[in-house]
C-alpha cells in the first residue's frame, strides 16, 4: 500500500528532488547543496543548513503524515509552507535506501537514520554540522516495474536539473549547487534580486531580452517578474518558470494569461520566456490538489489570467512593443525558369495609412517611390536549368518588390471615371451568417489533387494563394505548402548521411540553461551528424561554428535551442530516422516563407507546381492542412443555385 501510494509522489528521480528541496527550504536553509549519479537512479543527496532535527523528530519523520502543518481542517485554507502533508518522506523511502543525517545546533552530535524500503534498519551517531543530508539511493529497487519506466539518463538530468533551476528563481538570496557524476552544473552564490540570478542562471544573452513585468490587483494576484522580448521566443513553454507565492507550479490559467498578452505580437507556435511570480491571498488559491503539490486552483481564475494578461501588455507596450510587430515581411525567389523576360522591380509593402500619403504625394505631382532593378544572374540560370532548388534562390530575405505595387497605382490613376466604389445605399444589407463557410469549405483530399491542372488567380492577405481547377477554387496556404516541399527534399536528399554543413563567418556564442547543458552533453556527437559544429567553450558556454547548409544562419541559434529540447522530451532511444524526420521538418518550417510575404503570379505558379509532386502535397510534416477546397456544387449551393 505504501508503494501504490508513493506512487502519487514520487513519479521519477526529480520528484524527489523537488520534495527534498521543499523540505530544505522549509527548514531555513541558506545553502543547499545537491549530487546526483546516473540520473538519480544510483544515488541523489541533499544537503542543506538549515535547522535540522533532533533524535526523536528525525525518526518520526519517516512515518506517515507524522511531519505534517495540518493540525486542524481552517489550516487547509491558510498553507504558507511548502510542505505540509508529510508525506514525501515517509514515500520516497518505501520505494528506495534512505540515510539521514541531521543536527540541530544545540546538539552535541548529529543523528543517522537508515531505511530500505519503508523498513527502519539503524539509527546512530554521526559527524555533522548544524543542518540535515539526506541520501536517496537506487530509487525504485522494490519496484522494478517502475524504475523500467525511467527513462534515459540525460532525461532524468533534464528534469532534475529543471527542477533546481526553478527553485533557485524563486530563492535568489539562496546558493544553490548541483553536481552530476561529479560535474559541477550548477553553482549560483547568493543574488540581490531575480535579475542577478537570471544571469546566473541563463547568461548575458538572456537578460538583455527580458523586460519587467508587474502588475495586478490586490484582491485578486499582485505579480512581478520579467518576460522576454519576442526576439527572444521559444518553441515551447520549457523556458516558461510559474511560481504561487513562492511554490513552483505548472498551472494553465498562468500560460493562458501569458499567451494573451502576446498575442498578435508571437507567430502561433512560439511562447516567450517568463519568469512569473503570483501572490495570492492564500483563501485565494488550493494548493491541496494533488500530492505532488504543482497543480493550485484558483477561486477566481479568469480574473487571475486577465492580470497576468493585463500585465504583459504592459510590459511590452513600454518596451516600444505593438502587435504585429514581428511580422516579416518579405518577397520570395524561385527558379529563373518561372521568372518573366523583364525582370520586374523589388518593391516594399506599406501600411494602408503610408499608402494613402504617397497617393496624395503622387497627385501632387511628387514621387512616392523609388524604383529599383534587379539583374539575372548566370549562375541562377544554371540552377533552374539543373532543376534544382537552393534556399538562396527560395527566399531572399533582402530584396522586396516595388512594381506590383506600382501598377496598381498606374491602374487606379487611369480607371475609367464610370467605375465608382458602390455606395452604401447599393450594398445588400443582410449578410450571411458567419460560420456559413465552414459548413462548404474542407481540406482538399489527395485525389482531388491533380498535378498540372491548378491556375493561381491571386493572393489572400499575402497568407494564401488563391487558385481555381476544373472542380472550382482552392485556398493554399503559402507557407505549410512550402515547408511540405522543402521536407520532401531535405528528406529524399540528406537522408541516411550526414547532413552538410554552412561555416559560419562569425561563430556564434550561445550561453545554455544547466538543463540543456545537461543534454548537450550527451547529444554533442548526433548534433555533428546534424549539421552542426559546435565548441563547449567554458562552464555552460558553447560556440556555434557551423549549420546545416539549407538554414538561414539567423535561425541557427534558435534552431540547436529546438534540438536540445527535442533531445530531452524522447532522450538518444528514439529511432534515428525519427529523430532526422524532426530536423527535416524544423530546417523547414524554419527556411520556409512566411506569411504576410507578397508573391508574384510565377511564385505561386511554381510554389503550386512543386507542391504537387511532393509525397503529401495535402498535409504539412507536423499534420496540419495545406489545401482547402470549394467546389463549384459548393459555390452553387451556397448562392441557392441547386
Amino acid at each position: 500500500i505504501s508503494q501504490i501510494a508513493a506512487g502519487e509522489v514520487v513519479e521519477r528521480p526529480a520528484s524527489v528532488i523537488k520534495e527534498l528541496l521543499e523540505n530544505a527550504l522549509d527548514a531555513g536553509a541558506g545553502r543547499i547543496t545537491v549530487d546526483v549519479e546516473l540520473g538519480g537512479r544510483r544515488l541523489m543527496r541533499i544537503a542543506d543548513d538549515g535547522h535540522g532535527m533532533v533524535r526523536d523528530d528525525a525518526v518520526l519523520a519517516f512515518e506517515r503524515h507524522a511531519t505534517s502543518k495540518i493540525r486542524d481542517l481552517d489550516d487547509l485554507g491558510r498553507i504558507v509552507t511548502l510542505g505540509f502533508r508529510g508525506e514525501a518522506l515517509a514515500s520516497i523511502a518505501s520505494v528506495a535506501r534512505v540515510e539521514l543525517v541531521t543536527k540541530t545546533e544545540e546538539d552535541a552530535a548529529a543523528t543517522r537514520v537508515e531505511i530500505e524500503g519503508g523498513r527502519l534498519t539503524d539509527v546512530g551517531d554521526a559527524p555533522r554540522a548544524t543542518g540535515t543530508t539526506v541520501s536517496v539511493r537506487d530509487l525504485f529497487f522494490n519496484t522494478p516495474a517502475r524504475r523500467k519506466f525511467m527513462r534515459s539518463e540525460a532525461t532524468e538530468n533534464y528534469h532534475l536539473t529543471s527542477i533546481i533551476q526553478h527553485y533557485a528563481l524563486a530563492y535568489p538570496h539562496i546558493a544553490f549547487s548541483l553536481n552530476n557524476n561529479g560535474r559541477s552544473v550548477i553553482n549560483v552564490s547568493p543574488a540581490k534580486d531575480l535579475r542577478e540570478r537570471a544571469f546566473q542562471l541563463f547568461g548575458g544573452s538572456l537578460l538583455e531580452s527580458l523586460l519587467p513585468v508587474s502588475g495586478g490587483r490586490e484582491y485578486v494576484a499582485t505579480l512581478s517578474g520579467f518576460v522576454s522580448a519576442p526576439r527572444e521566443r521559444r518553441t515551447n513553454r520549457d523556458s516558461q518558470y510559474y511560481f504561487v507565492n513562492r511554490r513552483f507550479v505548472r498551472d494553465k490559467a498562468i500560460a493562458e494569461g501569458i499567451r494573451e498578452g502576446y498575442r498578435s505580437v508571437l507567430p502561433h507556435g512560439y511562447y516567450p520566456v517568463a519568469f512569473v511570480f503570483l501572490d495570492i491571498p492564500v483563501e485565494e488559491v488550493d494548493v491541496n490538489v494533488h500530492p505532488a503539490k504543482t497543480e493550485v486552483r484558483f477561486r477566481r481564475r479568469d480574473a487571475v489570467k486577465e492580470v497576468i494578461a493585463e500585465a504583459v501588455r504592459e510590459s511590452l507596450a513600454k518596451a516600444g512593443i505593438e502587435a504585429g510587430e514581428t511580422t516579416v515581411r518579405d518577397s520570395v525567389q524561385v527558379p529563373r525558369e518561372y521568372e518573366p523576360r523583364h525582370y520586374p522591380a523589388e518593391t516594399v509593402a506599406v501600411p494602408f495609412e503610408q499608402r494613402e500619403e504617397r497617393r496624395d504625394a503622387a497627385a501632387a505631382g511628387g514621387h512616392g517611390r523609388e524604383e529599383v532593378r534587379v539583374e539575372a544572374r548566370s549562375d541562377e540560370a544554371t540552377e533552374a536549368a539543373q532543376g534544382l532548388f537552393s534556399l538562396d534562390a527560395a527566399l531572399d530575405l533582402g530584396s522586396m518588390d516595388f512594381e506590383h505595387q506600382a501598377e496598381a497605382r498606374a491602374y487606379e490613376k487611369h480607371e475609367p471615371p464610370d467605375i465608382q466604389p458602390p455606395s452604401e445605399e447599393s450594398v445588400y444589407p443582410v449578410l450571411p451568417p458567419v460560420d456559413s463557410a465552414a459548413k462548404i469549405v474542407k481540406a482538399a483530399e489527395l485525389k482531388d489533387v491533380q498535378p498540372r491542372s491548378i491556375r493561381p488567380v491571386g493572393q489572400l492577405h499575402e497568407s494564401f494563394i488563391i487558385a481555381v481547377d476544373e472542380e472550382g477554387l482552392l485556398l493554399i496556404d503559402q507557407h505549410v505548402a512550402h515547408e511540405r516541399i522543402l521536407f520532401d527534399r531535405f528528406r529524399r536528399a540528406e537522408y541516411g548521411k550526414p547532413l552538410e554543413s554552412q561555416n559560419l563567418l562569425i561563430p556564434e556564442t550561445l550561453d545554455l540553461t544547466p538543463a540543456e547543458a545537461e543534454v548537450f552533453e550527451s547529444v554533442s556527437e548526433t548534433l555533428a551528424a546534424l549539421g552542426f559544429d559546435v565548441m563547449r567553450l567554458s562552464g555552460r558556454t558553447i560556440a556555434i561554428k557551423s549549420i546545416p547548409a539549407d538554414l538561414p544562419p539567423a535561425e541557427g541559434r534558435m534552431l540547436l535551442k529546438e534540438l536540445l529540447a527535442n533531445f530531452e522530451g524522447r532522450g538518444r532511444s528514439g529511432a534515428e530516422s525519427s529523430i532526422r524526420d524532426d530536423i527535416a521538418a524544423s530546417l523547414a518550417c524554419k527556411a520556409a516563407i512566411k506569411i504576410n510575404m507578397p508573391l508574384t503570379p510565377e511564385k505561386m505558379a511554381w510554389l503550386i507546381d512543386r507542391l504537387l509532386v511532393t509525397s503529401s502535397p495535402t498535409t504539412c510534416p507536423h499534420g496540419r492542412p495545406v489545401i482547402l477546397r470549394l467546389t463549384m456544387r459548393d459555390i452553387e449551393r451556397g448562392f441557392h443555385r441547386t
